[in-house]
């Protein structure tokens, strides 16, 4: 009987692209977890990488704002009111030149309380102000087949699935149904800009619209 080869290996594993388990893994566990149980325990903590970042901070803050969806779709409502109000001065200043004041303060607030990713084209008030772009598939629409037994990812077995939560906040909302609208694919050349700046403008172009049409009709 010919003697079988061992697979050969690499630093990273068996050549063949194929992953193993840790050795002395304990049973019943994923392989994820396996791995960061085996992963050298130092003061060094990655604070900007992906999986990493994501299982090491805490999701209260996320998990609050769709806890309280309802609470802060009524508010956007009424900052987005208070925005396109302000378009006359964006408009005379330049949205090109009052962008970065305010990409940095909706980067942040926004990053602090959904784990924003700057995608440019926000649809928090469409899917229960559960981020997608936290799926680390970044699915826009809808989960994948993989989600587990107890509602968590199956990339990131520590992370709530994103769309699950989705589903959950939407509930709570007015406008909940607008989870059942299909997203466009994201385009990449938006990135790092203010969804709120282009939310506005495109606002207050379609208010010119109905209004010139008014006019039109009148006249």
């Amino acid at each position: 009987m010919p003697e079988t080869q061992p697979t050969p290996t690499t630093a990273s594993g068996p050549a063949n692209g194929s992953q193993v388990m840790p050795p002395n893994a304990p049973p019943g566990v994923t392989q994820a977890t396996a791995v960061k149980m085996a992963a050298p325990k130092t003061d060094y903590k990655p604070s900007d990488v992906s999986p990493q970042r994501r299982v090491q901070r805490s999701f209260a803050v996320r998990l609050w704002s769709v806890r309280h969806s309802r609470l802060l779709e009524w508010f956007y409502a009424k900052f987005a009111d208070a925005f396109l109000t302000l378009h006359p001065l964006w408009k005379s200043i330049g949205y090109g030149r009052v962008e970065a004041p305010v990409k940095f303060i909706e980067k942040r607030v926004k990053g602090f309380m959904f784990d924003c990713r700057m995608c440019g084209q926000c649809v928090l008030s469409s899917t229960g102000m559960s981020c997608p772009m936290n799926c680390p598939k970044q699915l826009r629409n809808g989960p994948c087949g993989g989600v587990r037994a107890n509602g968590h990812c199956e990339v990131e077995p520590d992370m709530p699935c994103v769309w699950v939560k989705a589903w959950e906040g939407s509930r709570q909302m007015v406008h909940g149904d607008k989870i059942l609208d299909v997203q466009k694919p994201v385009d990449q050349s938006l990135r790092e800009t203010s969804a709120w700046l282009r939310v506005t403008a495109q606002a207050a172009a379609a208010r010119e619209a109905a209004k010139a049409a008014n006019t039109g009709a009148s006249a």
